[in-house]
């Protein structure tokens, strides 16, 4: 022991000496930890795609980057929490429920920057970053697309529950399917419900099998994890469905028509390389659409009409050039629907 006592100084005087190069590799990498809702980053959706953002940004910039999970709302204000004690240079949070415990935190961490995905707040503190997406862009995509190819004139539409973010699929939804009614010269009804969840499959499928026997021949789920089983419905009843956040065909090949995605692994990525790049990103919520690549529809889409793709490409553009603006609230729908 008393060789190892007069030892250990000595490496740590070196140490001290040398610049202790070790511990200065370690403060140089840029880290960011992700915190993910209760979905999970396997919930093949909105988590998932996230991480999956920031893996890539790790991977092109050399960042470390690590993910916490939370089983329940109780644990978001623990893990954010968690995540600046040794990952102090960005924390993500995903999805507005996130949005309360991630102020808290970052209240209490002025040096470190915060970013969270699907809110914005009104007045962001300095170092709170907000991105959202103009989900209703692509949203009213999959309903002209879902309004155009129904056979029975009614469709249907799953969401998770009733919140601001969620009237954007809602809204930009039967907005399109108004425009492709009208283009059609038709009615078309749309039956809507909430799953009150984003991880109850079980009641979505309840849902999907009562509106596919309602009539509707086509239903557009944006309920995450709880979407499963609005896939797994239209599968048994060889009905068509229309998937959320990624391209979800490889779930059902034969039943799935389109995905209205929100590709929140590029804007993750981009915030992410902004903040490691030193750009102020704080203090200010950034907006991403068609515009930008961060909302669309697959390229891919095997079981729609050749022809109806080819238009809503142009009704993309009239987007992109704000020839046309999707409705997003109910507000917004009967202005739009008055417009037509």
């Amino acid at each position: 022991m008393k060789k190892w006592k007069k030892i250990i100084p000595a490496v740590l005087s070196a140490c001290l000496l040398a610049g202790c190069g070790v511990a200065k590799e370690d403060e140089s990498v840029y880290r960011v930890s992700m915190v993910a809702g209760t979905g999970g980053i396997n919930d093949q959706s909105f988590n998932q795609l996230s991480w999956e953002g920031l893996q890539r940004f790790g991977e092109h910039s050399g960042a470390d980057v690590r993910v916490l999970e939370s089983k329940q709302a109780s644990d978001y204000l623990t893990n954010i929490d968690r995540a600046t004690d040794t990952y102090s240079d960005l924390v993500w949070a995903l999805g507005y429920s996130l949005a309360d415990p991630m102020l808290t935190i970052a209240k209490m961490n002025p040096d470190i920057n915060f970013a969270i995905v699907d809110f914005g707040f009104d007045e962001s503190p300095h170092n709170v970053t907000g991105v959202v997406f103009r989900a209703q862009e692509s949203s009213f995509l999959v309903g002209y697309i879902a309004g155009m190819t129904t056979q029975t004139d009614k469709v249907g539409y799953v969401g998770p529950m009733k919140s601001f973010l969620n009237d954007q699929f809602q809204y930009g939804y039967i907005g399109g399917v108004a425009y492709a009614a009208h283009v059609r010269g038709r009615e078309i009804e749309v039956q809507s419900q909430f799953t009150e969840s984003y991880s109850d499959a079980a009641k979505a499928k309840a849902i999907a099998n009562k509106m596919y026997s309602n009539g509707c021949d086509i239903i557009f789920h944006s309920a995450g994890g709880a979407g499963y089983g609005v896939i797994e419905s239209a599968k048994e009843n060889g009905k068509y469905v229309i998937g959320v956040d990624t391209d979800q065909s490889y779930l059902a090949p034969d039943n799935v028509l389109t995905s209205g995605m929100k590709n929140v692994d590029i804007a993750v990525d981009l915030v992410s390389t902004m903040a490691m790049g030193g750009e102020e990103i704080g203090g200010q919520t950034y907006s991403y659409g068609l515009k930008e690549g961060c909302v669309g529809i697959p390229a891919e889409n095997p079981l729609m009409d050749p022809e109806v793709y080819e238009k809503a490409m142009e009704i993309q553009e009239m987007i992109i050039q704000g020839e046309l603006v999707p409705p997003s609230s109910e507000e917004t729908y009967q202005a739009f629907l008055e417009g037509l």
